[in-house]
């Protein structure tokens, strides 16, 4: 990795910001949605924390979990079909003060692009909805079927956001263990909160920093980066 002197002028802050459960605040919209898709499969609605607790990707095994049993092909199909349908009448939310965290972000000079697993397309138009685009440099979906972790696209995702993008200076904000893990995969610094689809007993596993909100997130990422420059001098 690169090693800049005390001298030299340190590359910016870049946070990474997931979207589901995080930048969106969606975790409700999921839970009825799932709820939504269960009677039809022969099984109860469930809670949030139960929801919180089970979730995983790919969608399909988490359907595995809560039914205790595989799903069939049409099964599945009919299932996700429904589940996105009532995912989709629901408006884009942002999480509570973000929108308005992310413009003071931008105005410290702090740079920010969002890595998701939603698919690319989908992302792109429910961010816009959300009116937050321009506060982006860049916006990432996956192009292709589901995948198990996030941790190549990150690495990926950093390369695209090209030279300026110092990993040690790179501030991943998410809500799941495996947002920590493709983190640290690229050398980056992550920070969870547990207001998102997953329970904060699972997100503790992670062994990184738990948070109540993005603002505590961004607060405590930046002071970490800080802490972790200053020991390297």
């Amino acid at each position: 990795m690169h090693h800049r002197t005390a001298s030299s002028t340190p590359a910016p802050i870049t946070i990474v910001w997931d979207w589901n459960g995080t930048l969106r605040a969606d975790l409700d919209d999921h839970v009825a949605a799932l709820n939504a898709t269960l009677p039809a499969l022969g099984a109860e609605p469930i809670t949030v924390e139960t929801y919180q607790a089970l979730h995983r990707m790919p969608i399909r095994d988490f359907y595995t979990d809560v039914l205790g049993r595989a799903l069939g092909d049409e099964e599945w199909h009919a299932a996700d079909t429904a589940f996105l349908a009532e995912l989709n009448r629901r408006p884009v939310r942002l999480q509570p003060g973000a929108r308005q965290l992310m413009m003071g972000l931008r105005a410290r000079g702090v740079r920010q692009s969002l890595l998701s697993l939603a698919p690319h397309e989908r992302l792109v138009t429910e961010v816009s909805q959300a009116g937050i685009t321009g506060l982006l440099e860049r916006v990432d979906g996956r192009p292709g079927p589901s995948v198990p972790s996030k941790a190549p696209a990150m690495a990926a995702h950093l390369q695209s956001l090209g030279a300026w993008v110092d990993p040690a200076r790179t501030l991943v904000i998410g809500d799941s263990v495996d947002d920590a893990v493709a983190a640290r995969t690229v050398g980056a610094v992550p920070v969870l909160h547990i207001g998102g689809l997953h329970g904060a007993a699972r997100l503790a596993t992670a062994g990184v920093p738990l948070v109540d909100t993005l603002q505590e997130a961004v607060a405590l990422g930046i002071a970490l980066i800080t802490e972790q420059q200053l020991a390297a001098a």
